[in-house]
């Protein structure tokens, strides 16, 4: 741009920049509702912002060797970094968009003869590359808090599988999240390119609170609010790398989901132990493998579905023969000396009380390796 275009001009709009900024703010009171509601503060940086502005307009026509294009940075350098998150980017637009209509409402008055259009093509050129500069600072906040909420979301998670109540509130709350029940915690294997934004946005796009973390080799993902947690993990699936994905019990608050990510990581270190167990699989679901790995609260889950068979007279004499005799009606019925049907009454309320199949092959191995334990631990006390 010709400085000579605006030789005149330049004098009346730096005396006039003071007045500009000041006839802004009031418009803004004006006619922007939510700016008559921000606390004092807040509102005394967006009059710093509108006064750099101006002033920036003057400079930039001063020495026009010297390009719009980083003015948006220099503009809101005189405001807090608090800003870009107590004000959003379209409110700060609408700002932008008060101030250079005031500005242009007052060229006829700015203007020397003759340079009213260039004054009107310069403000036009300046107030797009301030909007872009705008976008650019909210652009670079955006991904600060992305970079320092990822780095929280891995403290949550390492508190998690620590198991630490405390410390999983206090990172919960420095995120803001307050985790929506239900509550689960899946654990998979982390993919190859140990990005989470995948797993992420496609939380996003089913419109659930998810979060996730790598610890180690593993994807560790929470989800929040989620009517089938398990449906929610399948839908996720394609985030996790190649292997059993588990997900844990189903908890309230975000404290206890220390307990589902524990149920997890133990589901996950047993899963290969079930070569056909569906993707994702429940941690519930993986009791008999657990319970061989060792995993002491499987092995009590199991010792307790043995002990509701006590509910009811000659179940658990029932499931021992059927067991034994290899799922046979007949055989159970002969071991009993009791009729086949009588047999089959009691299998159905087996499955009642357990939850378990008792005739199909994963739930006859489930409640038969219950049976020994219950039998081990019988023995013991």
């Amino acid at each position: 741009m010709d400085p000579a275009a605006l030789k005149a001009t330049l004098p009346r709009l730096e005396r006039a920049a003071g007045a500009l900024a000041s006839q802004s703010v009031a418009r803004m009171d004006e006619t922007l509702p939510w700016y008559r509601e921000l606390p004092a503060d807040r509102r005394s940086w967006i009059t710093l912002v509108v006064q750099a502005g101006v002033r920036a307009l003057a400079d930039w026509l001063r020495d026009p060797t010297t390009a719009p294009a980083g003015m948006g940075e220099h503009i809101f350098a005189d405001a807090p970094r608090e800003m870009v998150s107590a004000i959003t980017l379209q409110q700060t637009v609408a700002l932008i968009r008060v101030t250079v209509q005031v500005v242009e409402e007052q060229v006829p008055h700015l203007a020397a003869e003759g340079e009213e259009h260039a004054l009107r093509e310069a403000i036009l050129l300046y107030s797009r590359e301030v909007a872009f500069g705008a976008a650019e600072v909210y652009a670079r906040a955006a991904e600060r808090r992305g970079a320092w909420d990822l780095r929280l979301q891995a403290l949550l998670v390492d508190a998690l599988l620590s198991e630490n109540s405390a410390e999983i509130a206090a990172r919960a709350a420095a995120l803001g999240w307050e985790g929506q029940p239900p509550l689960v915690v899946a654990i998979g294997t982390a993919p190859a390119s140990q990005d989470l934004s995948e797993v992420m946005e496609a939380g996003h796009r089913i419109g659930l609170d998810v979060l996730a973390g790598m610890h180690s080799d593993q994807l560790i993902v929470v989800v929040a609010g989620a009517a089938d947690p398990v449906a929610t993990v399948a839908a996720l699936a394609g985030s996790f790398g190649p292997g059993p994905i588990v997900v844990g019990d189903q908890v309230d608050t975000v404290p206890e989901a220390a307990r589902s990510a524990k149920t997890a990581e133990a589901g996950y270190q047993a899963a290969t132990a079930w070569p056909g167990a569906p993707r994702p699989v429940r941690a519930s679901e993986l009791l008999p493998e657990r319970a061989l790995a060792g995993d002491e609260s499987a092995r009590h889950a199991l010792r307790v579905l043995v002990g509701t068979l006590e509910k009811a007279s000659g179940l658990r004499d029932t499931l021992i023969a059927y067991t034994e005799s290899g799922g046979s009606l007949e055989a159970t019925a002969r071991l009993l000396f009791v009729h086949p049907n009588t047999v089959r009454y009691r299998l159905g309320r087996i499955s009642e009380l357990t939850g378990i199949a008792v005739t199909t092959p994963r739930g006859s191995f489930t409640l038969r390796l219950a049976l020994a334990i219950s039998h081990i631990t019988d023995k013991k006390l």
